[in-house]
């Protein structure tokens, strides 16, 4: 039997930092099933589902975490479905917002308040800040993946976001 383990990890970023994670893993009789890794400030991070024989996932934590010592900060976190299992998604749609606009503060706040409230479940995100081509004013945009329920009214839901990008000057589309 397999089981699963999601791997967090975070170190600085330089060149074998994923060989050296995937060499642990598979010494370990582990399969790389999945990943999210991104290079963020300066470090490498990321998320790896890892698919174990019942019995391995003591001995891949302990080989994880002498990795500290070459600067590799690591977390093993037994994941909630057996490896081959797809999890069961819950019931609804999914939506994709895309958000862009001048930096500032609470941008994410008032976005995941808003989905939250409405018992939205964001499954992706993905962020940035840059420099605006001709202004070199710092600009956030972001693309999130969510799961809204069966009963959500979207008219609403765009309402609200259209607040948020009004207070914010913020544009904001829901797909």
């Amino acid at each position: 039997m397999q089981t699963s383990y999601i791997v967090t990890f975070i170190g600085d970023d330089r060149p074998g930092l994923v060989e050296l994670l995937s060499g642990v893993i598979e010494r370990n009789g582990g399969s790389w099933q999945e990943s999210r890794l991104a290079q963020l400030g300066g470090k490498f991070a990321g998320l790896i589902l890892v698919a174990l024989p019942a019995d391995g996932g003591p001995s891949l934590e302990a080989e994880l975490a002498a990795l500290a010592a070459s600067g590799i900060s690591v977390r093993v976190t037994p994941a909630e479905h057996s490896a081959g299992k797809q999890s069961v998604a819950a019931p609804g749609r999914d939506i994709t917002l895309t958000v862009i606009g001048p930096d500032r503060r609470g941008i994410v706040r008032e976005i995941s308040h808003a989905l939250a409230q409405q018992r939205i479940n964001v499954l992706e995100m993905e962020s940035e800040v840059r420099s605006a081509p001709m202004s070199a004013e710092m600009i956030f945009s972001a693309r999130l993946t969510a799961r809204i329920p069966e009963s959500t009214d979207l008219d609403d839901l765009r309402d609200t976001l259209d607040v948020i990008a009004n207070t914010m000057t913020l544009e904001i589309d829901l797909e």
